[in-house]
């Protein structure tokens, strides 16, 4: 059974890259002169990833740099786009009262923002990244980062939840989504965690959680009534999360394709990629060619995959699979790297993908795209909460569910 129907192929040429990943606030001047009213293209380098954290409270010490910034990602990202499942333990307190737990919230965004904004061991340089936007509900946590050059770039800045836990609506299971303008193109961030299970069948759960958290997720339209309010509506559309999807084959068969790491034999019998290829689940979507192991389930704090080790006796076996996924809808994206973190807090391991982002631009810097950024920078205090750094809190909204 072949891949190719999920995977995107979009011509390098058609993307021109030389002085657009290290664009800085210049990058709407630097454009050429001829044609000085027409849009232009230009290009960021997003960074998308999800990690389920199991319900383990991070410590203090954890060091995130080794899945946010490995050495072979060379510029940086311009724009990192943060998923977690299971911040919390998905217990009934957690789940019913809906805590926030607001201090779990704070602690993985303080390691984010020691993560990101640490010099650079190899030149020294600072990187300054703020977060613009960190939306909890129960154990999902969606939280976006941007170099501070661009935040004077970004508008109509919204978050939609959507619950498709218990008895449908409990947030236990479900998705949070970001929505915002940069430049002249939206962008819409879909983070979930789909019903687990893996049973024959369940996978019909996880299909009809992703066609709820389409048709359920609504953005405001803003001043103007032209404005996205829907994910599918958006220019540039990145979903991420622990989508829970598992493999069809006898836990067994499984287990001896994963020693022989024989990975494109075990993805002909992945559910995501069986589902899509009947036209069961996320239609018209891409995901890019994965040369990487199951994400899914080890031994916390351990290499070995869970029910692997003969000297521990379980109940029920969990057979490895690549429940973690980042998948992208439309045009304008290109993918240029897809792998996985090896961060054992957890019985998942993080996954991460590298896009590089086609974005328009505006030459009159006196035009709409000005009006609009004027009055998003001036925005109200009852949407801004305070944080204890150094970093202006005027980009970072933070809403809780």
């Amino acid at each position: 059974m072949g891949s190719n129907n999920f995977i995107a192929d979009i011509n390098p040429d058609s993307m021109e890259m030389e002085t657009m990943m290290e664009s800085r606030p210049s990058d709407n001047i630097n454009i050429s002169k001829k044609n000085s009213t027409a849009p232009q293209n230009i290009y960021h380098q997003i960074f998308a990833g999800s990690w389920n954290v199991g319900g383990v409270s991070p410590p203090d010490v954890l060091d995130i740099q080794e899945w946010l910034r490995p050495n072979h990602i060379n510029p940086p990202a311009n724009i990192y786009v943060l998923g977690f499942q299971e911040i919390v333990p998905l217990n009934a307190a957690n789940i019913v009262v809906r805590s926030e737990n607001r201090k779990i919230c704070e602690k993985w965004n303080s390691l984010i923002r020691a993560a990101l904004n640490d010099p650079d061991p190899k030149n020294n340089i600072t990187q300054d990244f703020r977060c613009i936007i960190s939306k909890q509900m129960v154990g999902i946590l969606l939280s976006v980062w941007v170099r501070s050059d661009l935040c004077q770039y970004i508008r109509q800045l919204s978050v939609s939840c959507v619950g498709c836990g218990l008895m449908g609506c409990l947030g236990n299971k479900g998705s949070v989504s970001v929505r915002f303008w940069l430049h002249e193109t939206s962008f819409c961030f879909v983070c979930s965690h789909l019903a687990s299970g893996g049973k024959e069948g369940d996978q019909r759960l996880r299909n009809a959680n992703a066609a709820g958290i389409l048709s359920r997720t609504t953005f405001p339209p803003g001043p103007f009534p032209n404005f996205t309010t829907k994910i599918l509506d958006h220019d540039r559309v990145i979903w991420l999360g622990d989508l829970n999807y598992r493999i069809y084959l006898p836990d067994a068969t499984t287990q001896y394709l994963l020693e022989k790491q024989k990975w494109n034999l075990l993805l002909e019998y992945d559910q995501l990629k069986v589902e899509l290829m009947e036209g069961h689940v996320f239609e018209g979507w891409h995901e890019g060619v994965i040369n990487f192991a199951p994400s899914y389930k080890y031994y916390k704090n351990s290499e070995l995959y869970f029910g692997c080790d003969e000297k521990r006796k379980h109940n029920k076996r969990r057979a490895p699979a690549w429940c973690d996924r980042i998948i992208w809808f439309g045009k304008g994206l290109k993918q240029n790297q897809y792998d996985r973190g090896e961060l054992k807090l957890s019985d998942h391991r993080p996954v991460r993908a590298i896009f590089m982002a086609e974005i328009k631009v505006l030459r009159d810097p006196t035009g709409f795209q000005s009006f609009l950024s004027d009055r998003i920078i001036c925005l109200p205090n009852h949407f801004e909460e305070c944080f204890n750094d150094k970093y202006s809190c005027k980009w970072r909204s933070n809403f809780h569910y």
